[in-house]
């Protein structure tokens, strides 16, 4: 029938437009899906004679398209360039070798960051995805508001596209009863590490990568990061050692 054809031709059409996109596009990808939803509502107010669902579709699609450019925006890309795909995949090198990256990873304690913490005056934490797993926003709040008691100037920078979907790092951290006070956007917060003491990165890999600066072969080369390295001292807080983020990269 007509309405199975649909069905069968929407699924091939979803697959092929969620399949050709590469990892760090995916939190694009849900708000282009959530503005689909809205114009696909929108439609079926039409053909049903319903105002409601036709208002109704329009705002979706309205707010799914808008925040769908907010967040290309932040990621320095094109719509066009999501749809296509492109990102978290190989580049080609086109004969020049990707940056080394040089030195050993050292592995530090809870003490000793804990020490770094107590010296420090600048401090700035920034959350990713690894953060929402462990479901560590109230332990990382709870520090925070501590160490706010003790005098120090303490913040949290979030980049527009941590986790796995838009928002999700602030809407955690409101979860937590973080102030508002003390959470900033990348564009607002990024140019104050280089007087930052004390860096917090806990599960967030691409977000901060400096090679999306320095290297022009990087899958994600061009994509606005926080400068976390700028710090006077950055711990990193991650499960695994090398785990990769979205783009799968080292």
């Amino acid at each position: 029938s007509s309405l199975e054809m649909a069905a069968v031709l929407s699924s091939v059409l979803g697959f092929h437009l969620v399949a050709s996109i590469g990892g760090p596009d995916m939190p694009v990808v849900i708000t282009v899906l959530n503005s689909y939803s809205g114009w696909a509502l929108c439609a079926e107010g039409f053909l049903l004679n319903n105002p409601l669902l036709a208002q109704v579709g329009a705002l979706i699609g309205f707010s799914g398209a808008i925040l769908t450019w907010i967040m290309c925006e932040a990621m320095g890309r094109s719509i066009t360039a999501v749809i296509f795909g492109g990102a978290g995949k190989p580049v080609a090198n086109n004969g020049n070798d990707s940056t080394e990256i040089e030195g050993d990873i050292t592995i530090g304690s809870v003490d000793n960051m804990m020490e770094s913490l107590l010296e420090a005056k600048n401090i700035i934490i920034v959350p990713g995805y690894g953060l929402a797993v462990a479901q560590a926003q109230f332990a990382v709040a709870d520090i925070a508001k501590k160490l706010k008691g003790m005098g120090k100037n303490v913040r949290f920078g979030i980049h527009p596209v941590a986790g796995r979907m838009p928002g999700q790092l602030n809407v955690l951290l409101a979860e937590a009863s973080v102030p508002y006070d003390m959470v900033f956007e990348m564009e607002e917060i990024n140019d104050d590490f280089e007087g930052t003491d004390v860096t917090l990165v806990i599960g967030a890999s691409d977000t901060v990568s400096s090679a999306a600066e320095d290297d022009p072969n990087c899958s994600i080369y061009g994509m606005p990061v926080l400068r976390v390295w700028k710090s006077h001292l950055v711990f990193v807080l991650k499960r695994t050692i090398g785990n990769t983020g979205y783009a799968g990269m080292e």
